[in-house]
């Protein structure tokens, strides 16, 4: 049963000390790595030089958060490859991005050495002394040594290089600092759960089965970590998923009869043989493409038409990334003010 007293108890809040501490220092971790990584992102500008590659490939694990931000972007062919290696026909007229955050996955260490071997122009960011940095040793290697751990902070590094290349947008880390130390302040412990938009959403998702959709490419990833959070939170199901996967779910919701009493039907609070009532989490980025509108539309209407309650986080910072970031973050900290709630959120948890 999630306990709604806990999210502003101040002894509760304690309990949940480091992982709020961690959601609270997203943004100083953006600005540590594009101070640690500044001298290296110039190096591997002048590296690769204005020459355009023929393609580029995102090796690696943590690839397809680059390729959500360069896919629709990128003037030349782009392929995310999360598989060992590279692929078949990468070779020395083509850029290799490889994202590292821990710095000891094989895969990415193995897509490293293998784009060193064929010459390949590589752009490494993952901790100086690691093993996939180890790798990273070449004429037309550039090491971006970092110092977080942070997938995000270390991608706004990654592309910050890829943008002044042309191969991408342009990347202002300040701009995605500034969006998520925005997040940390409207969602603080510190801000009472009238105010505060993270505890709303947990309170409003606790006793539901979570949907959660976004229209664009990287609202949709949002979506995605966003889902992940809320299922490591509460150990019950999260769905998120484009708006053809979660139409059907909430068609098929019985309607909510406004005259029951919740407490006498168990349907009603997930609990008995029924499964919880969906909840829908739309993350909007503010896209005003016709697609993404009226998929919104049609997700909105249709959960009012069987009362299923639903809860906007929208965003309209200053880039794509940051609004990512901004859309991530939100869900992040609904994700653990959750947990709290359940009683399941501890130091170190």
């Amino acid at each position: 049963m999630f306990d709604d007293s806990l999210l502003d108890d101040a002894e509760a809040l304690l309990r949940a000390d480091d992982a709020l501490r961690a959601l609270a220092e997203a943004g100083p971790r953006v600005r540590r790595e594009a101070t640690q990584t500044a001298e290296a992102c110039d190096a591997a500008v002048s590296a690769v030089g204005e020459s355009r590659p023929r393609a580029v490939v995102a090796a690696g694990p943590d690839s397809r958060l680059l390729r959500a931000v360069l896919e629709p972007w990128c003037p030349v062919p782009f392929v995310a490859w999360p598989a060992p290696g590279l692929p078949g026909w990468a070779g020395s007229l083509d850029l290799v991005l490889v994202l590292a955050p821990v710095g000891s996955d094989h895969d990415a260490a193995s897509a490293v050495a293998e784009a060193v071997r064929r010459g390949c122009p590589v752009v490494v960011a993952a901790p100086q002394g690691s093993l996939v940095a180890d790798h990273a040793a070449g004429r037309d290697c550039v090491l971006l040594p970092t110092v977080t751990g942070d997938q995000l902070a270390i991608a706004v590094a990654v592309l910050d290089v890829v943008g002044r290349l042309g191969l991408g947008p342009r990347t202002d880390a300040e701009v995605v600092a500034s969006a998520l130390d925005g997040v940390a302040a409207r969602c603080s412990p510190h801000r009472d759960i009238a105010t505060n938009p993270a505890k709303v959403i947990a309170l409003a998702l606790a006793e539901t089965t979570p949907l959660v959709w976004g229209g664009t490419a990287l609202a949709a990833r949002a979506a995605r970590r966003v889902a992940e959070g809320i299922r490591a939170a509460s150990g019950h199901a999260a769905l998120a998923g484009d708006a053809d996967h979660l139409l059907p779910v909430l068609e098929g919701t019985s309607r909510r009869d406004v005259f029951a009493d919740p407490f006498a039907d168990p349907a009603d609070v997930g609990e008995g043989n029924e499964p919880a009532r969906p909840g829908l989490l739309v993350l909007d980025d503010g896209s005003t493409d016709p697609v993404v509108r009226i998929q919104r539309g049609a997700l909105r209407a249709t959960a009012d038409a069987v009362g299923v309650r639903v809860e906007t986080v929208e965003s309209d910072a200053g880039s794509e990334l940051a609004r990512y970031a901004s859309l991530l973050a939100t869900g992040q900290w609904a994700a653990t003010y959750l947990a709290l709630g359940m009683g399941r959120a501890g130091n170190g948890g």
